[in-house]
């Protein structure tokens, strides 16, 4: 197999920590691309088309590289939460979100020699009832203002949590590594 140049098309610590666990050398870069939600489009297709639309974007610039582009939505009940911001958004979230079930969208796109391949890997997260006081001791601990959902379940977040549902567990952080690995692999990749 020749070297592969790999850049993911993202400015997230988040998925670049995800990545790194591959053991394959990649360069990060952040597209800038409109992540609104276009009206009447599922968040399921939001996702999708923000991961496409990052790689595409990656690949302007590095045209012989393999680009990893990836997104997420989160959705209750078929309305998308973003990242919250600040302190206030991400108690709002919290509570909206108490004792319900929040489907995480994560979308993938990988752009490997002139092959576009792409997988939407969703998560079932159902929050516990939450009280307004457990919400306030998590957000003073654990200010998760840059996560949809505003709980990062890879820290604390995971005792806000009653139950996780999905095929890959990287997912629910951003970056899905089992379908990853596999549309490596069938791109030429040898992982591991």
């Amino acid at each position: 197999m020749k070297d592969i140049f790999l850049v993911l098309a993202s400015g997230s610590r988040y998925r670049a920590e995800l990545l790194a666990r591959l053991g394959l050398p990649f360069e990060t870069w952040a597209p800038d691309v409109e992540e609104s939600p276009r009206p009447g489009e599922s968040c399921g297709d939001t996702a999708r088309r923000l991961a496409r639309a990052k790689a595409e974007a990656a690949r302007t610039r590095f045209p012989d590289a393999w680009i990893i582009g990836s997104d997420q939505v989160a959705d209750l009940d078929g309305h998308p939460l973003g990242k919250p911001g600040h302190r206030e958004g991400a108690r709002s979230q919290l509570r909206a979100m108490r004792g319900r079930t929040v489907i995480f969208h994560t979308a993938l796109c990988l752009l490997a020699g002139g092959e576009a391949r792409e997988a939407l890997v969703p998560t079932q997260v159902v929050f516990r009832d939450l009280a307004d006081d457990e919400i306030e001791r998590y957000l003073e601990r654990e200010p998760a203002f840059d996560c949809a959902g505003s709980a990062k379940s890879e820290g604390l977040g995971i005792t806000l949590l009653e139950r996780i549902t999905g095929d890959d567990p990287t997912a629910l952080v951003g970056l899905p590594l089992v379908a990853l690995s596999a549309m490596l692999r069938e791109a030429g990749a040898r992982v591991p």
